[in-house]
């Protein structure tokens, strides 16, 4: 299975309809490129993660523009393509950080409000609804576990989409450079202890004067560093062995001797 990761540089200059129908022609120009069964882009692309004076003016619904661009992308690039996330304006309530993501043919696949916003008493952790459900795919390759930025600190959220079947982790973040170590340090962590493949996909530029990390990082599940993109707008193509997470778990089989975790569904 081979997976690119495309590191968008937001450039506040740059109009959204401009950057949605440039990051349209990336994927197209990526797939043909580098033939990759998966295309992962970042969170909130479109506005910039940290432009909340942004998320209302420039939030759609569900099924807007940037849905329609990216299920054509995937459908004429013939990827499954987790799209990153937009500010989704729900009609019957507040607005959601939303992952989107459309099978090759250009269907959606699965849609994924983030669970932890980012913020505290200020920006998204105000502006935005909390997501409450966990969300996996199954592609022929694998099976996708969703996350997305902050999320990445808190890690029940993943333990759950191991017990949902996840094998791999696409995280895509509009994570600050200033807390750079943190970002690569919890991706590993969330591959040790689940033994699953991490694709987090971070943005380059600055966010509404926030400079961004960058550094998307592909981690395997005993990990290992596969690749590390610098800090401007970049492609990260890696080959991926799904049978590895298996064979890990069966090598040093620590999920077996959990004690605490969620608990066992009612029958």
């Amino acid at each position: 299975m081979r997976a690119s990761l495309i590191q968008i540089a937001v450039d506040e200059g740059e109009p959204v309809n401009s950057r949605r129908a440039r990051v349209s022609s990336l994927v197209r120009e990526v797939a043909a490129r580098e033939r990759p069964d998966l295309v992962v882009l970042p969170e909130l692309w479109t506005t910039g993660a940290f432009a909340y004076e942004a998320f209302a003016a420039e939030a759609e619904p569900l099924e807007g523009p940037t849905y329609e661009a990216m299920a054509k992308a995937a459908s004429d690039a013939g990827v499954w393509l987790h799209a990153g996330s937009i500010p989704e304006r729900d009609p019957k309530g507040p607005l959601y950080n939303t992952s989107l993501v459309f099978s090759p043919t250009g269907e959606p696949a699965a849609a994924y409000r983030k669970i932890h916003r980012f913020g505290f008493d200020k920006g998204e952790a105000v502006l935005m609804g909390a997501g409450s459900e966990l969300v996996t795919v199954r592609t022929p390759g694998a099976t996708l576990g969703l996350a997305t930025c902050y999320d990445l600190r808190f890690p029940e959220l993943f333990r759950g989409l191991v017990d949902a079947g996840a094998e791999m982790f696409v995280v895509p973040a509009g994570w600050p450079a200033r807390r750079r170590e943190h970002w690569t340090l919890l991706a590993r962590a969330r591959a040790v202890e689940d033994q699953v493949y991490v694709l987090a996909c971070g943005t380059g530029g600055t966010h509404a004067g926030v400079d961004q990390a960058g550094h998307s990082v592909v981690v395997d599940p005993w990990g290992e560093v596969l690749a590390e993109a610098g800090d401007g707008e970049e492609v990260l193509t890696v080959d991926l062995d799904p049978a590895r997470v298996a064979a890990t778990r069966e090598q040093f089989p620590a999920l077996k001797d959990r004690v605490l975790g969620s608990p066992a569904p009612r029958r």
